[in-house]
């Protein structure tokens, strides 16, 4: 049963390896939206024409992802924080030089690797929040990991909702749902919204950004059904949920930005603007 699969149990353990990584990505691809393929890749003459425009070589890691999960699957690498195209890959002399291969949808936020690890199989990933350069995760294999649970998390269509937790329902989270073993990560946001840690259980995903009393919850079910047992298991006021009846002609799916619960490209879910970087930043189209 599709609705069957648990990220925290096809995790569990840890993703150790890179092999261990595309078995997951192959498998979560399957379960929550549809099985990859070859045209899901990225062919290797536009690897080897982005290697040769920027004068480098791509570390395995990053060859490997782009190989098997591309931007031809946008509903895997394409919704909030795209995948940049291999020809649309960049190098930023910031931070000693990173080479950037994922970036907010208005350019708010960028992931890369530096230029210093790039002879590294599976090198550690970057965050630019506002000025600075955050160490992500430890390798781009775990970045791709991140990438494929946040890209669903935050994609289109129903079954989504998000709110903020109280204290007591954030201390009683991991008894609710199962932590997911990836490493926690800084959101680009930073601040209090940081760090993010997922959760689980079958057809049901959640990300907890920060740990303090009114930190935000996102979450996703693989049906209705998943998305109401969500709802049941953390009462209180949702931004989509029980508690906003949906309006007349907009039931089944995900509100518009208008509407309530919406969320407009570049604000948070609770409202706030996102205030953008005034630098010059190229974005995935």
């Amino acid at each position: 049963m599709v609705s069957a699969f648990d990220v925290a149990a096809a995790l569990r353990g840890g993703a150790v390896d890179r092999r261990r990584v595309w078995d997951f990505v192959r498998d979560f691809a399957a379960a929550w939206s549809a099985p990859l393929d070859d045209a899901s890749g990225t062919a290797e003459e536009e690897l080897a024409g982005a290697e040769a425009a920027l004068g480098l070589r791509l570390p395995a890691a990053l060859r490997e992802g782009y190989a098997l999960l591309g931007t031809a699957r946008r509903d895997l690498t394409g919704n909030q924080d795209p995948l940049r195209p291999p020809a649309m890959l960049q190098v930023s002399e910031e931070c000693g030089g990173v080479l950037v291969f994922r970036t907010e949808n208005q350019g708010c936020a960028d992931w890369g690797v530096r230029l210093g690890d790039l002879d590294q199989d599976d090198p550690p990933v970057f965050v630019r929040s506002g000025d600075r350069w955050l160490p992500f995760l430890e390798r781009v294999s775990l970045a791709w990991v991140e990438l494929v649970l946040s890209e669903t998390l935050l994609g289109q269509g129903p079954f989504r909702d998000a709110r903020a937790l109280p204290t007591e329902l954030i201390r009683s989270l991991p008894e609710r749902f199962a932590r997911v073993e990836l490493p926690d990560h800084p959101m680009w946001t930073g601040g209090e919204q940081s760090p993010a840690r997922w959760f689980s259980a079958p057809g049901k995903l959640l990300r907890l950004e920060g740990q303090g009393d009114g930190s935000w919850l996102h979450v996703r079910g693989r049906t209705a059904a998943d998305l109401a047992a969500i709802h049941t298991a953390l009462p209180g006021s949702w931004r989509i949920g029980p508690s906003a009846p949906p309006r007349p002609g907009t039931a089944g799916r995900a509100p518009a930005a208008d509407e309530p619960g919406g969320v407009r490209p570049g604000a948070e879910a609770d409202g706030t603007t996102v205030r953008r970087s005034n630098r010059r930043r190229h974005t995935p189209r």
